[in-house]
């Protein structure tokens, strides 16, 4: 009872703060040390000695220094014409499949995904390209926004991911594991997604315009010429961590200066996007790891509560079995993405779920796919569904029709926990394959 009162009126305190409209970070900070101060007894001066700890043990990570990199990274591919290339390369491939262009929000964002770690930049760049085509020629406005909302989720999934550095980091597990481990996964919900596709074109061919643009040999070899920059990105990023070259955070460094190289290659390099992306980078790499630093030290103001080994030693006590926890534990995330977004879900929920995860059994490079996962229907489930707000300000659709649109490929993410859960080898076999 002592621990759902403390546990009680240290949401409050998280509530009450948000409520007022505090900054995340700030309002993180704020229930850290109220809680510590008023549910623990512990003196302020105490308090402070302990986040000046956190602050600067975060502040120095260098595993924490690939976070802006890789931010800058999609900054730089985001303002060059990159994302158009990636349209047009893909299109002369997905043109004689069932659904035809209403893949490239697919491959589009399962590629990009592979050079940007972001989930809400991933559905900006390849969503201003992808609904403006695939309008014009008469595909399906629903269908087309709602597989752009779920595959540019994948940007949390496919590496190299924020989200998956930030577990990494909070969980102290290998991040080249997590990034090996979240390939399969990837590719499993991008077929789900293209085979949902293809069933939906078939179905109802009104979907999709009768009209098949005709192709020639030229036209695939400049389609590749089109891809070819993001691939290049693509391999020596991913290149670089699976064969032990660099760490991720080396291998976002090198991603930078790739993506430069491709940017003054191609001519597009100058002053004012350097500008223009360092500036970009910079806002959005403060606002993850301010998130990240300050959740740290709620999550070790929760610890001083004795609220995580409380809760588990409750759930515990309840005897379930594996697959039941997954179930409490998938309602309860399911609840938080609602009204948080990826980031805060995993920094606010971790102190919890991995110890409950870690004595039930599961792998906790498993759980941390899984977690993603979960975090990935947190983007399009409203009202903080960043993927389809996005895709709002994007088609000047309602959010309600938006959320609507994107229900059905909701239910493909959740298709593949199941799978996930049944099969942990999909998550597994890769990063034992590389690591051993």
């Amino acid at each position: 009872m002592d621990t759902l009162l403390t546990a009680a009126a240290t949401l409050a305190f998280l509530l009450l703060f948000l409520g007022l409209g505090v900054w995340v970070f700030i309002s993180l900070a704020l229930v850290a040390t109220s809680a510590l101060f008023f549910l623990h007894g512990m003196d302020l001066s105490r308090i402070g000695s302990i986040a000046a700890g956190i602050i600067y043990r975060y502040s120095t990570s260098w595993e924490l220094s690939a976070i802006p990199m890789f931010i800058w990274m999609g900054e730089i591919i985001f303002r060059t014409d990159i994302s158009t290339r990636l349209f047009r390369g893909l299109s002369p491939f997905v043109d004689y499949i069932p659904g035809r262009l209403l893949h490239t929000n697919v491959l589009g964002c399962t590629l990009f995904a592979a050079v940007s770690g972001s989930s809400p930049a991933t559905t900006a760049t390849v969503g201003r390209i992808t609904t403006r085509e695939l309008g014009q020629r008469g595909y399906d406005d629903r269908l087309s926004l709602g597989s752009l909302a779920g595959a540019g989720s994948l940007g949390l999934l496919i590496p190299p991911s924020i989200v998956m550095i930030v577990y990494g980091i909070l969980a102290e597990q290998s991040i080249s594991r997590l990034f090996a481990a979240g390939v399969l996964p990837g590719l499993m919900i991008t077929a789900l997604y293209s085979g949902y596709i293809m069933l939906r074109a078939k179905m109802n061919p009104g979907l999709v315009p009768a009209k098949r643009e005709t192709r020639n040999a030229m036209d695939f070899l400049r389609a590749l010429w089109d891809l070819a920059p993001l691939v290049v990105l693509m391999t020596i990023v991913l290149g670089s961590i699976y064969t032990g070259i660099a760490t991720p955070s080396e291998a976002a460094a090198v991603g930078v200066i790739a993506a430069i190289a491709i940017a003054a290659v191609t001519g597009q390099l100058s002053l004012t996007l350097l500008r223009d992306t360092l500036m970009g980078a910079l806002r959005t790499s403060t606002m993850v790891c301010s998130i990240l630093i300050t959740a740290a030290f709620m999550s070790t103001a929760i610890g001083y509560l004795h609220i995580p080994a409380d809760v588990a030693d409750g759930i515990a006590a309840l005897d379930l079995p594996p697959w039941g926890l997954l179930v409490v534990l998938s309602l309860f995330y399911l609840g938080l993405g609602f009204f948080l977004d990826g980031t805060s879900i995993v920094v606010m929920s971790l102190p919890i779920s991995l110890p409950l995860a870690l004595q039930a059994g599961f792998d906790p490079i498993w759980f941390g796919v899984y977690l993603v996962l979960m975090v990935e229907m947190a983007q399009v489930t409203p009202p903080v569904g960043f993927n389809l707000f996005v895709l709002q300000g994007i088609s000047g659709r309602s959010i309600s029709y938006v959320a609507r649109a994107a229900l059905p490929f909701f239910v493909l993410m959740l298709i593949g926990v199941a799978l996930l859960a049944a099969f942990p080898g999909i998550a597994l076999w890769l990063p034992n394959f590389f690591y051993g």
